[in-house]
């Protein structure tokens, strides 16, 4: 038996980013993998997300990190004996006026670029033959990825603890990390839990709505923040009975649908609202979105809606990762400290932060993406960043630290 006291590894958080990337280090060498998680496996954000993932980043790296991650859910089956549930379905993203058309067209050429060969924009009429519901009167064009598609969230949560549960990760649900303290010898750190500390070299804290108080606990300000996200899903309807139909999202404003149980499945955030964790549905607001979609849906108009949740996600202003090392808030480096958050994307991008997190914990560097301008360094003292992916939710402006 190893010893209980040490570790090759300790990931805090048994979310999407946390599960995958204890078996990524586990795949990688590393013999033992702690995974600390205050609550149980995937009770957050993970299980109440809509699934969406897609390739069609507002970036070259966030365009290869959505190319990583669909070919990662492809793979799961081959891989892990399980999957995710992923479902290629193909992305409209919708361009309603002259500037959102120009911006979509030159997106188009920086993806194709970027390696997303098959992305084009089309017209209205084009979308509205690729998805029979839309009215193309509504919008002007779209730009369109066929690969771009679905994960079911609680699958990919069973998928991960299974993965995790056969590599010999070693979960530790309902065991909150309360901090670290530094070794003796200049490396080996000491992590806390309340049932005593474990040494160990490399410790990965992941993402999730309350990284802003983890970051605390080692003494580091991360400018990520938490926010409600609402999502809903219609009564059944024949025009979505379908096996596929492109989801679509106004990027613009924020909202989003998808084929769900033979209805729509439609989610937002609402950038106006206030900071702060919040499970509670915002009926106003998510009607408010309901009527937005039926303009372009007419369809839906007369459906009720099935179901209804919220859940608390952590966003970040310039919507691009947090990955790398970790320093104090004086800028002293915590060795052997690595933070690894898809800020509100752990579905679409959470398999390649998992990698990313993974790869930089234990050797330091990554070939899934460009990493170099997601590290903390490039925040000022107001959280303000020179970096930005414009195809993102809209959430606040800023991410107070605190």
């Amino acid at each position: 038996m190893p010893n209980r006291d040490t570790a090759d590894l300790i990931v805090v958080g048994a979310g999407t980013i946390g599960g995958w990337a204890s078996v990524f280090a586990k795949e990688h060498g590393a013999e033992r993998v702690v995974v600390l998680e205050k609550g149980e496996a995937g009770q957050g954000a993970s299980s109440r997300a809509a699934g969406i993932v897609r390739a069609q980043g507002g970036t070259p790296e966030t365009v290869a990190l959505g190319m990583w991650s669909i070919d990662f859910y492809r793979s799961q089956r081959e891989r892990y004996g399980t999957d995710s549930g992923f479902r290629e379905l193909g992305y409209l993203i919708l361009a309603t006026d002259a500037s959102q058309e120009q911006e979509a067209t030159a997106r188009v050429e920086m993806q194709r670029a970027a390696g997303l060969t098959d992305v084009r924009y089309v017209d209205a009429a084009g979308a509205a033959r690729l998805d029979p519901t839309l009215d193309p009167a509504t919008f002007r064009g779209a730009t369109y990825a066929p690969g771009d598609g679905y994960v079911d969230p609680p699958r990919n949560v069973r998928a991960y603890s299974l993965a995790m549960q056969r590599a010999g990760v070693e979960l530790r649900e309902r065991t909150p990390f309360l901090g670290v303290r530094a070794g003796t010898d200049g490396t080996a750190i000491g992590v806390e839990t309340p049932d005593g500390t474990i040494a160990t070299e490399r410790l990965l804290l992941t993402g999730g709505p309350t990284l802003r108080a983890v970051g605390k606990l080692v003494g580091a300000r991360f400018f990520v923040g938490a926010v409600r996200h609402q999502v809903a899903v219609t009564e059944p309807h024949e025009a979505f009975d379908v096996e596929r139909q492109p989801m679509v999202f106004e990027n613009a404003i924020g909202l989003y649908w998808r084929l769900e149980e033979g209805g729509l499945l439609f989610g937002m955030s609402n950038p106006d609202e206030a900071p702060g964790p919040a499970r509670e549905v915002d009926w106003p607001y998510l009607r408010k979105m309901e009527q937005r979609m039926h303009r372009y849906v007419p369809v839906a108009k007369d459906l009720g809606i099935r179901k209804a949740w919220a859940a608390t996600i952590e966003y970040c202003p310039d919507h691009l990762p947090v990955v790398g090392p970790v320093s104090t808030t004086d800028g002293t480096p915590l060795p052997g400290v690595t933070v690894a958050t898809a800020v509100g994307h752990g579905m679409m991008w959470g398999p390649g932060v998992a990698k990313i997190g993974a790869d930089l914990a234990l050797e330091g560097s990554t070939n899934v993406t460009d990493v170099s301008g997601w590290g903390m360094d490039r925040f000022d003292e107001e959280g303000r960043s020179s970096s930005y992916d414009p195809i993102a939710l809209p959430f606040p402006v800023r991410a107070d630290p605190d």
